[in-house]
């Protein structure tokens, strides 16, 4: 029986055509080359190699494609971006360029994959109702669920951009200082509530200007891609440490996410309209006239190959373009490689909730050393296609 071409994709396969994310890559021939590659089914495009194969389609953009990163092809801009993925597009699809292309195509089981950017910085928000909601009669059970401020502006926080890792990489269960409500003074040691959160995470690539807010239009020129996220949390340090200023060493140990970023351009058909809001929103935040800023992507959480919840990502309240325009609406600049998430994502359903915390109503039991936490998800694509986001997964380890 012939060897079945890597250019026919089994029906349905959710990194055909129409999805192609971008990744970074690495041999056992060169191990110490990285690459830039694009996902198309079970194997992965050399980038790198492609203007050599298709002089004409895509030389102009070949020192990009020659990075170790996706940092100098993030900050090219949108004009860019869609170029090289019309070329793409055109490599794997049109079968007069197949000879060329085949010995570019690289099959996954052989390579390596890295984290595909380099992080310059890390925010996180805490755009899900039914999230927040859940968490607030977790942790303040005689107090209203959501703050005041909620309904009104992004809630979010800045990370640690030096502990974001790509799935596969273990995660250490920190230690720290915890204090339960029956004991006189905190303790310190390893995490006994270490949680998961299944987020959607966006990869900045055209940087701005200080002083200068990113209008809800520009989220398109700004943003290059969508990747999914694990913002690992270590609720029992979360719970001592964080009043009054919030996440701190609870979240700052792992924050995980997928090797492919898939461009926003692939999710056009899976754009819906976001959740009615409550309150009239101030004009930088007011989405009424603009596109559909909801993403329709359905997550899948699995501990130890159990699936545990299915969360919603079309639920969230507050969309990506309303997180960036409030993230810059004080000036802030944005710089290529700037990651924001979406903090966790979670629906009105017991089976949709994207944490442990939600799931067990904060009684537990969590995480143990040895578990592996996987996230995949997909969104519908055009012509009834499936578009496949990059798996996230980390197994945790005993703390040192």
């Amino acid at each position: 029986m012939p060897e079945q071409s890597p250019f026919d994709l089994a029906e349905g396969d959710p990194f055909g055509p129409h999805n192609l994310p971008y990744g970074v890559f690495s041999t056992a021939e060169a191990p110490e080359q990285r690459r830039i590659g694009v996902r198309y089914g079970a194997h992965v495009l050399d980038l790198s190699a492609l203007p050599s194969a298709l002089p004409a389609a895509i030389h102009p953009h070949a020192e990009l494609l020659a990075a170790p990163n996706l940092n100098p092809l993030l900050a090219a801009g949108r004009t860019v971006w869609q170029q090289i993925r019309a070329a793409v597009h055109t490599a794997v699809t049109d079968p007069t360029h197949r000879d060329e292309v085949a010995p570019l195509l690289h099959p996954l089981a052989g390579i390596t994959l890295h984290l595909p950017f380099e992080v310059a910085d890390y925010v996180d928000f805490y755009a899900s109702e039914h999230h927040a909601t859940n968490v607030g009669r977790i942790f303040r059970p005689n107090d209203a669920a959501l703050p005041p401020n909620w309904k009104h502006l992004p809630i979010g926080y800045h990370g640690r951009a030096g502990t974001v890792v790509v799935t596969g990489t273990p995660v250490v269960r920190p230690n720290g200082q915890r204090k339960a409500p029956a004991d006189e003074t905190p303790t310190f040691g390893p995490s006994t509530r270490l949680d998961i959160e299944a987020e959607v995470g966006f990869v900045v690539g055209a940087p701005s200007t200080l002083h200068e807010p990113v209008a809800l239009g520009a989220f398109r020129d700004h943003v290059f891609g969508v990747c999914l996220v694990n913002d690992w949390s270590a609720r029992d340090i979360q719970a001592w440490e964080y009043v009054p200023l919030g996440p701190f060493l609870g979240k700052s140990f792992a924050t995980s996410v997928s090797a492919w970023i898939t461009p926003l351009d692939a999710l056009d058909v899976a754009r819906t309209t976001p959740p009615a809001r409550d309150f009239p929103l101030l004009p930088y935040l007011d989405d009424a006239a603009a596109e559909p800023g909801a993403i329709d992507i359905r997550i899948e959480v699995r501990i130890n190959g159990e699936v545990v919840s299915r969360p919603p990502f079309s639920a969230m309240y507050w969309t990506a373009a309303q997180q960036l325009a409030h993230m810059t609406v004080n000036g802030a600049s944005l710089r290529t490689g700037d990651l924001f998430a979406s903090g966790t994502v979670s629906g009105p359903d017991p089976d949709q909730l994207g944490c442990l915390l939600e799931l067990t109503q904060g009684k537990g039991p969590y995480l143990k050393d040895g578990d592996e936490v996987t996230l995949t998800a997909w969104a519908p694509g055009p012509e009834g296609a499936r578009i496949g986001l990059g798996e996230v997964t980390g197994r945790v380890l005993p703390a040192t």
